[in-house]
C-alpha cells in the first residue's frame, strides 16, 4: 500500500533467517523453525513463573547495524508485533530507532496497538498509535497527516495485496487469499483485528503463488483464518492451477481448517494439489457446548471420512484442542484428546490466551489472578493464566504424555 502510494520502503524482519552471513539453527521439515533465542532477565512481575524468559531472533547489535546502514534514513518507522505480550520487543525496537534516527516519526500498529491501544499510548517511545487495519481511512489519513505529506488516495485492493519481494530466497512462503473470518468465536480477536471477511480474486492469488514457486520455494503455508469458506472464489481455482501445472509445491494449513466445510471433492483437490500438513479445529469433544463456530459430531466424522477417503494418512492430520480456558476441567481436555486418538490422528493443545476485545475476556479476567487489561505480559498463554496455580512443569509433562499415548485407537 505504501509503495503504491509513492513511498520508498524497506523491511526489517528480526526473525528472518535469510541473512546469509548469520548462523541460524537448522530448520525442521518443511522449512519451519526453530529460531535462535537468548535468555534475558525475566520481568519482575513474571519472576514467579518457572520458565526461562528469552528473546528470539537476531541479536540487537546486528539489528542496530542493519538500521544504521539504511540510506537515506527514513521519515517514518512502523513497528508491529505478532502478539500483544511481545510488546517489549516493539518498545525496545522503538527506543533503538530513536537513538539512530532522532527525527523519524515512530508509529505502532498491528496486533498490539489494535488490542491494547491504551497501553501502547502510555509508552514513551511511540509518536503515533494506529489501531486497526492501515487501510481504514482514518488510519491511512492519520499516517499521511502525521508525516505532513498531504492526503494520498487508498490504492486498489488495499489490505488484500501480498508483497513478498523483501524475501528473495525464502525456505518457505505463504499463501493468503482472504482476510478476516465470517465466524465470531468467543476466544478469537479476528473481528477486532480484521473487521469483516474479504477474499481476493483467484488470478491474483495464483500470481502470488507462482511468484513464490518461481523463487524455488517448495513449502507454502495457507495463512487464511477461513480457508475453506466459499472455496469457489479462489481456493479451488488455485488448487486446479497447481494440479494442472504439476507443481511440486507442498501445502500446509497451520491455521485450523473448518471441518464442516470439507467435502469429498474438496478433500481430493487438496490432496492432489499437494497438501501435506492438515490441521483441523476440533476445540472440544462436547459438540453441544462450543465456543467456536458450531460443529456437530456428524460433521466431524464426515470431514475425517472425506480426508481419509481422499488418501490422506493419519500422520498428516492433527486436531487443535483448546486448553487453559477459564473454568475448564481436565476431563473435558482429556475427552477431546481421546476423540482425536480414536480417529488415529494427532491431538495438539492450543493454549488459550486471554485477548482483550473478545467475548471470553471478562470471564478470563474473573478467573485469573493477573490484571490482564493493564499488563499485556499476563496475556501470554505460556503462563497458563486461567489455570489455577498457573504453569507447572509437572502438569506440562503429564499433558505431553497424554497427547502422545492414545487410550483407544480405531479407524472408521
Amino acid at each position: 500500500m505504501l509503495r503504491q502510494a509513492g513511498a520508498q520502503t524497506a523491511l526489517l524482519d528480526c526473525l528472518d533467517p535469510m541473512w546469509s552471513d548469520v548462523s541460524w539453527p537448522k530448520s525442521k521439515c518443511f522449512g519451519h523453525g526453530p529460531w535462535p533465542k537468548t535468555r534475558v532477565p525475566t520481568p519482575s512481575n513474571l519472576s514467579h513463573v518457572p520458565r526461562r524468559f528469552s528473546r528470539y531472533g537476531h541479536d540487537p547489535l546486528r539489528i542496530r547495524h542493519a538500521l544504521r546502514s539504511l540510506d537515506p534514513p527514513p521519515d517514518v518507522v512502523l513497528i508491529g508485533t505478532g502478539m500483544t505480550y511481545w510488546y517489549p520487543g516493539a518498545v525496545a525496537a522503538a527506543r533503538m530507532v530513536r537513538t539512530i534516527w532522532p527525527q523519524a516519526l515512530i508509529i505502532a500498529g498491528g496486533i498490539y496497538a489494535t488490542l491494547c491501544p491504551e497501553h501502547a499510548r502510555k509508552q514513551d517511545c511511540f509518536d503515533l498509535i494506529l489501531p486497526g487495519p492501515l487501510e481504514d481511512p482514518a488510519n491511512w489519513n492519520a499516517l499521511w497527516s502525521a508525516i505532513k505529506a498531504g492526503p494520498q488516495p487508498l490504492p486498489d485492493d488495499s489490505g488484500l495485496g501480498l508483497d513478498l519481494s523483501a524475501y528473495p530466497d525464502p525456505e518457505f512462503s505463504i499463501i493468503m487469499g482472504s482476510r478476516g473470518c465470517p465466524y465470531s468465536c468467543a476466544y478469537c480477536a479476528n473481528l477486532v483485528i480484521n473487521p469483516g471477511f474479504c477474499q481476493k480474486e483467484a488470478d491474483k492469488v495464483i500470481a502470488e503463488a507462482n511468484q513464490e514457486i518461481q523463487k524455488g520455494v517448495l513449502d507454502l503455508a495457507f495463512y487464511d483464518d477461513a480457508l475453506l469458506v466459499k472455496p469457489q472464489v479462489w481456493l479451488i481455482p488455485l488448487l486446479n492451477h497447481l494440479i494442472q501445472t504439476k507443481s511440486r509445491a507442498r501445502l500446509h494449513t497451520p491455521n485450523a481448517m473448518h471441518v464442516r466445510h470439507i467435502t469429498p471433492d474438496l478433500a481430493r483437490l487438496l490432496q492432489r494439489a499437494g497438501l501435506q500438513t492438515v490441521r483441523l479445529g476440533l476445540e472440544t469433544s462436547d459438540f453441544s457446548h462450543r465456543l467456536d463456530a458450531k460443529l456437530t459430531s456428524k460433521e466431524w466424522e464426515n470431514g475425517l471420512n472425506c480426508l481419509f477417503g481422499a488418501g490422506f494418512s493419519s500422520h498428516q492430520i492433527g486436531a487443535y484442542i483448546l486448553f487453559g480456558l477459564p473454568e475448564q476441567d481436565d476431563t473435558s481436555v482429556q475427552a477431546a484428546i481421546d476423540l482425536a486418538h480414536s480417529f488415529g490422528i494427532r491431538p495438539h493443545l492450543a493454549q488459550y490466551s486471554p485477548i482483550p476485545g473478545t467475548a471470553l475476556f471478562d470471564q478470563a479476567q474473573a478467573n485469573c489472578p493477573y490484571p490482564l487489561q493493564d499488563e499485556p505480559l499476563f496475556q501470554n498463554n505460556a503462563l497458563w493464566p486461567c489455570i489455577p496455580g498457573g504453569f507447572s512443569w509437572k502438569k506440562h509433562e503429564m499433558w505431553k504424555r497424554r497427547l502422545a499415548t492414545p487410550h483407544h485407537c480405531f479407524r472408521f
